[in-house]
């Protein structure tokens, strides 16, 4: 695998000299780094198949009449549409992960022409990045922890080279990635802007009643660009988040509980209000739950040409939406879920295509001249998900804070039916992964929770596809097989 890496976004150097000169000033730290969170918000990463489409298509959430997209929801990983997606994500992460190999390569040697903090900031997200990456093509292309930690895993690459990275096994992927990770959280402890208590999670384009009195946001108030919206980038708080979903996978109960909690016990990353969820007004209508992602990925050409109003609309003949019974029985419509604001918000039910369609609207932008209360993000880290991971990390030594956590969840979505505190391991095991499915639809995070709990993958139509390699394995594409031998 070449992990030569490319300047920042698509753009080669045409010289090792090139290099240097970029690595010169901390501006050309900066770029570089952008670069990275630009080239994972492209279609073939964030902004797409690894958000809102092909993750999200094998956890089942649609019902398709177009034959690429059933081949990708039955696992046909021997056909050309996911061949070619995968042999994508492959290189696409890669080419990421030499850019921030780039930046950690010289980092250090160039320390002096840093001002502030911004040689740990960006040391900190370069390591957070590389190890987010790995980690994330990990849970695709190798085996989950909970089958065999000592199963093939992905190249771990740390270095710059035209020389292949031998493969590490899962474990010792997961043991790469917490090094990353810790050796971040430890650079952005005392430096990221995002810990300070004037730093205030808010909408940017909030309108405020006459005589509101309260707090607003101070995200975007910051002189320096580069440091302004943290949780566009992975800030201390998301990297405890990443940390907590690591450990989890594998295994470490102890650590993911206490790397979730960091993020919980902030107070950061205040709950949705339901009059920001509910708006009838459009352009102060809040369609992601914006103030409680920990990280996003800020993507606004996700909807170049309106792609995704086209994705998840009438318009798309392939039919990439569930129907309203499929969407009725994932939400529990008949039973707890009827006011599940999620169900209410996310989702619209057109009646004028035949047989009726539900259509995804979480990511719907307001056309111009109409304002967005918000960016257009493709999440990367939920407030609800460290919840998720406590609750999952305690339950064996207090079930009953374990159940406290997922009815917090639960009840910051409209559901009013809170779960009793005498639920056995099994029956909340199901709870938990069923509001996870709620939560993460159209996010891809519920096709990692299945994976790692060695779940059996269910279709609309009643279809089983027992939990097994076969489906949970993506196989390694072609190209690097024969490289990288």
């Amino acid at each position: 695998m070449f992990t030569s890496c490319k300047k920042f976004l698509d753009v080669q150097p045409e010289s090792d000299v090139d290099k240097e000169q970029l690595f010169n000033t901390e501006d050309g730290f900066e770029e570089t780094l952008n670069g990275v969170y630009s080239r994972c918000t492209k279609a073939d990463l964030y902004a797409g198949n690894l958000t809102f489409s092909n993750l999200d298509i094998m956890a089942q959430n649609y019902t398709f009449s177009n034959t690429d997209f059933q081949k990708i929801a039955s696992f046909q990983y021997s056909q050309n549409i996911l061949k070619d997606k995968n042999s994508q994500i492959w290189s696409s992460v890669y080419n990421a992960i030499g850019n921030c190999n780039e930046i950690l390569q010289v980092i250090d040697k160039q320390k002096a022409v840093f001002s502030g903090n911004n040689y740990a900031i960006i040391k900190g997200e370069a390591l957070a990045l590389r190890a987010y990456l790995h980690f994330d093509l990990l849970r695709m292309f190798g085996a989950s922890y909970k089958s065999n930690p000592n199963a093939k895993g992905i190249p771990y690459v740390t270095t710059v080279s035209i020389k292949s990275t031998p493969f590490s096994s899962v474990g010792e992927v997961i043991n790469n990635a917490i090094v990353d990770l810790r050796n971040a959280r430890a650079l952005l402890s005392s430096t990221d802007p995002i810990l300070s208590p004037a730093y205030i999670v808010g909408y940017p384009n909030k309108t405020y009643p006459d005589g509101y009195v309260g707090p607003k946001q101070t995200e975007t108030m910051v002189s320096s660009l580069f440091l302004q919206n943290r949780r566009h980038r992975l800030n201390y708080y998301a990297v405890c988040g990443e940390l907590a979903r690591v450990y989890l996978y594998k295994n470490d109960y102890q650590n993911a509980l206490s790397n979730a909690t960091d993020v919980i016990n902030a107070n950061k990353f205040p709950w949705t209000q339901k009059d920001d969820a509910f708006n009838n007004n459009v352009e102060q209508k809040d369609r992601v739950f914006y103030n409680e992602l920990v990280f996003g990925w800020y993507a606004p050409q996700a909807n170049e040409n309106n792609a995704l109003v086209t994705l998840f609309s009438a318009a798309n003949v392939a039919q990439y939406q569930p129907t309203p019974l499929q969407l009725d029985n994932i939400y529990e419509k008949n039973t707890v879920g009827a006011e599940d604001w999620r169900y209410r918000q996310w989702f619209f039910t057109a009646t004028d295509v035949t047989p009726n369609r539900s259509y995804l609207v979480k990511y719907l932008v307001n056309s111009s001249p109409l304002k967005n209360l918000h960016p257009l993000m493709a999440p990367g880290f939920r407030l609800t998900e460290a919840y998720y991971i406590a609750a999952e990390a305690i339950y064996d030594s207090n079930p009953t804070k374990a159940i406290e956590y997922l009815n917090t969840v639960r009840t910051h979505r409209g559901i009013i039916d809170l779960l009793p505190a005498t639920l056995g391991k099994t029956a909340f095991i199901n709870e938990l992964v069923k509001d996870a499915r709620k939560e993460f639809y159209g996010e891809s995070q519920i096709f990692y929770m299945y994976k790692r709990l060695n779940l059996d993958i269910v279709a609309a139509s009643g279809q089983i596809y027992p939990a097994s390699n076969s489906i949970y394995v993506f196989p390694i594409p072609d190209d690097e097989a024969a490289y990288n031998n």
